[in-house]
């Protein structure tokens, strides 16, 4: 079992407001800030909630991707996944997307898909979100 934490804070009403993000367990950042501006508009140098839900989602598939084509014969050189994580106001999260560009020695492109669906059903991320918000998957072996 393996705990991490971060931590959040916020001034002010929702939309004149600002908060800070910290990563507690890692301390690889502290106070990044965050506005409803940058959740909803331009991010102006600030993170939003859904940009941080995007990055640990790209780097649980990687992993979950890394294992399901190792698993198959086929490890990967490299793997980069792109996640976008769309957030309506007043709707809350509705999609996730992630493009991935794979560098597979030996892989033919049947081999390539099936490690694709098997990494959404073993990524834990995948797996949090599943069933409240519709996750797309584009691969594109280079």
């Amino acid at each position: 079992m393996a705990d991490r934490t971060a931590s959040a804070s916020w001034q002010g009403d929702l939309f004149e407001g600002s908060g800070m993000v910290s990563a507690v367990s890692s301390g690889l950042f502290t106070e990044a800030g965050v506005t409803w501006a940058s959740r909803t508009a331009e991010p102006g140098g600030l993170t939003s909630p859904e940009e941080l839900l995007a990055s640990a989602h790209a780097a649980c598939f990687c992993m979950a991707l890394s294992n399901e084509l190792s698993s198959r014969g086929h490890p990967p050189a490299r793997l980069d996944v792109q996640a976008t994580c769309t957030f309506v106001p007043g709707t809350g999260i509705t999609t996730m997307a992630l493009d991935v560009t794979a560098a597979v020695p030996g892989v033919d492109e049947a081999a390539f898909r099936e490690g694709l669906d098997a990494a959404e059903g073993s990524c834990p991320m995948s797996g949090a979100l599943r069933g409240n918000v519709a996750i797309h998957i584009t691969g594109t072996l280079g």
